[in-house]
């Protein structure tokens, strides 16, 4: 069961909703606890089920290819998938500690090397929902793919009481 929370009440002020928790894209959980963390699977950057953007992330816009920019916003969004599946795992956001690490992948162009700007969209909407218990350790990866052609996705640990 699910609650309300100030955290719930940060997100409506940040112009936010938290979706339903994305189902997964193949044999796994959206989340799992285990002692006081969740540990959230790989979120992509779903809208209504569905993406948003397909493509690698590149300085240089095409076919197939898509800015910075673009890639950090749909980061955030995996950010926010991620917080709702931990909200279904624990029930109330106001029992987050603190978000322990964040790994997030880039889809990347061969010449792309700006993956932890890419993620940055992420860690930013982590530290504007949970304020200083949103600060985490985090890593950036580029990837050559990413599940279906995602160009983002972005798992969190996060510790709760």
């Amino acid at each position: 069961m699910t609650t309300s929370s100030s955290l719930d009440d940060r997100i409506a002020e940040l112009g936010l909703t938290l979706p339903e928790v994305a189902a997964p894209v193949a044999a796994y959980a959206p989340a799992v606890v285990s002692g006081k963390y969740v540990y959230t699977a790989g979120q992509l950057p779903f809208v209504d089920g569905a993406l948003p953007a397909t493509g690698v992330v590149s300085e240089t816009e095409g076919e197939n290819h898509m800015s910075p920019a673009r890639a950090q916003e749909l980061a955030a969004r995996c950010a926010l998938n991620a917080v709702a599946a931990v909200k279904a795992q624990i029930g109330d956001l106001d029992r987050v500690v603190r978000v322990v690490k964040v790994t997030g992948f880039v889809a990347s162009a061969p010449d792309f090397y700006g993956q932890p700007g890419v993620i940055d969209g992420a860690s930013t909407l982590l530290g504007d929902i949970f304020g200083e218990a949103g600060r985490h350790a985090r890593s950036a990866v580029g990837v050559s793919v990413l599940p279906l052609n995602s160009p983002v996705e972005v798992e969190l640990i996060v510790e709760f009481s």
